[in-house]
């Protein structure tokens, strides 16, 4: 696992790269942390080493600030885990622009951050799960991270995904291959919960800009879904 801490406080950044080394060693995990002093310095190294797995960043810092290097890190790395931290709480709404699993405010506690590391590492988990689709022919693996939903029309499902796949297949069966993080919504229509945007009585808005009709009495049921899962 590798851990990059970002912050233009060296005594902030050492205290929480001592936290991070004491919770990857409780818990038996072969972590390396590194530590980067701006935003930039971050960007520099990153464009030659993509290999991160969680970002620990200071939103506060000097010419770049964490938010805006965290949206450039999301335009290409779905996947990676950010988690903020920072002395104000007026940068919280912004972090759903990029996913962010978490808010820290400092002073940070060793106890949240370490509650915050393991909700990192089971997203991580989840990362790791596929959808098996046999398609002409040949088995088709896709992360099931990539899939925004499953729609159906006549007897057959489409997963869209980065690519639309469909097959002949029952909505049902595909749902039992599903894990929590996907909601059904009546009889055809299943949805990621991490690409939706903005729910209204009659329409769900993913991310990537598709907006999708749901069905009477489906407003209540999956907000609290949304609610649940966050």
């Amino acid at each position: 696992m590798h851990i990059a801490i970002c912050d233009d406080s060296d005594i902030d950044a050492q205290f929480v790269r001592q936290i991070a080394a004491h919770w990857a060693a409780a818990r038996g995990l072969n972590a390396e942390t590194e530590v980067f002093s701006s935003a930039e310095s971050f960007l520099f190294h990153y464009a030659e080493n993509k290999n991160f797995d969680i970002l620990l960043l200071d939103v506060e810092m000097g010419k770049m600030d964490g938010v805006t290097m965290a949206k450039r890190i999301r335009q290409e790395n779905e996947t990676v885990q950010i988690v903020f931290i920072t002395g104000y709480s007026d940068y919280i709404a912004e972090g759903y622009e990029v996913a962010a699993l978490h808010y820290l405010m400092k002073p940070v506690s060793e106890e949240k951050l370490c509650t915050v590391l393991d909700r990192a590492l089971e997203k991580m988990k989840q990362n790791e799960k596929f959808l098996n689709l046999e398609l002409s022919g040949e088995m088709v693996r896709i992360p099931m991270h990539e899939i925004r939903y499953l729609d159906v029309l006549k007897n057959y499902v489409t997963v869209h995904a980065k690519q639309d796949y469909t097959v002949k297949r029952s909505l049902a069966e595909l749902e039992r291959e599903l894990d929590e993080r996907f909601f059904r919504v009546g009889r055809g229509l299943i949805l990621n919960l991490k690409f939706i945007r903005r729910v209204t009585k009659q329409e769900v808005h993913l991310s990537d800009g598709s907006v999708l009709p749901l069905p009477r009495g489906a407003y209540e049921p999956l907000n609290r879904a949304i609610i649940q899962h966050t």
